[in-house]
């Protein structure tokens, strides 16, 4: 189970240790296809738990979580996105670093 922060900074350490995470399941990815085993990351925003409680901004319903990586694990899909901020985030990666972080002044002179 990754997350949005997977691709977008937001806590710190919290963050890095989902990028690492992406990337390990990559790694283990490829390293176990040869044997048939197919590896299916999660990511996604808010869930509606105790663990994002304090949390504003729309938040997912955990059977639709459930339902929306069944539905993904039983298609053999590689990632699940499961809700727009996540997708939006990802097809962001490809663009300028100011366009995911705004805060930031581009070094471009």
């Amino acid at each position: 189970m990754h997350s949005v922060a997977s691709w977008y900074a937001f806590g710190g350490i919290y963050s890095a240790s989902k990028a690492a995470l992406w990337s390990a399941t990559n790694a283990l990815r490829i390293e176990l296809a040869p044997m048939g085993v197919h590896v299916t990351g999660v990511h996604m925003g808010y869930v509606d738990t105790r663990m994002a409680a304090h949390a504003d901004g729309p938040k997912m319903l955990p059977t639709q979580l459930v339902t929306t990586v069944y539905d993904a694990v039983e298609a053999d899909e590689y990632e699940v996105l499961a809700d727009e901020l996540t997708q939006g985030i990802k097809a962001a990666l490809s663009g300028p670093v100011e366009a995911l972080y705004p805060g930031l002044h581009s070094t471009n002179a």
